[in-house]
């Protein structure tokens, strides 16, 4: 096919099923355009829980928490899965997150359960007496800890050769507000709600048009950018896809 005009708006690598299987790649590689690689956007990440803690928490969220990571702390909600833990939260924490793990091979997630205390407020709460309570029922009283909470405080402490009953109250409020999940992996790119890196915009004019390939517009995702949500995803391709739409007829003269 031989067009005057072209206009590329194949998406990203992250729903295959789709169509958007990032294929086109290798295309304008060939044709000499330096396409960053496409990574996970927006995706969960894979932790490497115990079988116990995934089969009773699987598909619950931890609400009202705090995710810090490299700097940055975010409030918002998250979801444990079979694999790991995505959600709104892990979102927006997502490019720091992802970035550390591609590069490093892993990295340390921490969790505040109950941002809104700080450790000697905890503390105090957890100085009553227990008295005969379990652990679990004692935290859901005191802190009104959720199960998938108190559970996700367990696991922890597990993984860091712990149990609950050894720490102290002061210990005890301090670990609630920075709860370690060690992160193995991103999401495979393909559960991604989007992806990074694409046509950087040095390859593109100021319509959108590839310099090497007059004629050819491109825009989406495609392109080397990434959104904080699936929402301003869309709003940003609907955006450059107007914009290409102009240079096309610009470039018609019509």
């Amino acid at each position: 096919m031989t067009p005057d005009i072209t206009v590329l708006a194949m998406g990203g690598a992250s729903w295959p099923g789709l169509g958007s299987n990032g294929r086109w790649v290798d295309l304008l590689t060939q044709r000499g355009i330096a396409v960053e690689a496409l990574k996970p956007a927006n995706s969960g990440f894979r932790v490497g829980w115990s079988e116990m803690f995934r089969k009773r928490f699987e598909g619950q969220p931890l609400k009202g928490i705090a995710l810090a990571f490299a700097g940055k702390s975010v409030r918002g909600e998250a979801m444990i899965t079979v694999a790991g833990i995505e959600g709104g939260a892990i979102y927006a924490i997502a490019v720091r997150l992802r970035d550390a793990v591609l590069k490093q091979g892993e990295a340390t997630l921490h969790v505040a359960l109950r941002p809104d205390s700080d450790a000697s407020e905890l503390e105090k709460r957890l100085t009553r007496p227990r008295g005969k309570q379990s652990v679990s029922t004692f935290l859901r009283k005191a802190l009104n800890l959720s199960p998938v909470a108190i559970g996700l405080l367990q696991e922890a402490a597990v993984a860091s050769g712990d149990i609950l009953t050894s720490l102290n109250a002061r210990e005890l409020a301090e670990r609630i507000n920075r709860v370690p999940i060690s992160i193995s992996d991103v999401a495979p790119i393909e559960r991604a709600i989007s992806t990074a890196g694409g046509i950087p915009f040095a390859a593109l004019d100021d319509n959108f048009m590839l310099r090497q390939i007059p004629g050819t517009f491109a825009a989406g995702e495609m392109l080397d950018w990434e959104a904080p949500t699936g929402g301003y995803l869309l709003t940003a391709c609907f955006a450059s896809g107007y914009t290409a739409g102009k240079g096309v007829l610009k470039w018609l003269d019509i």
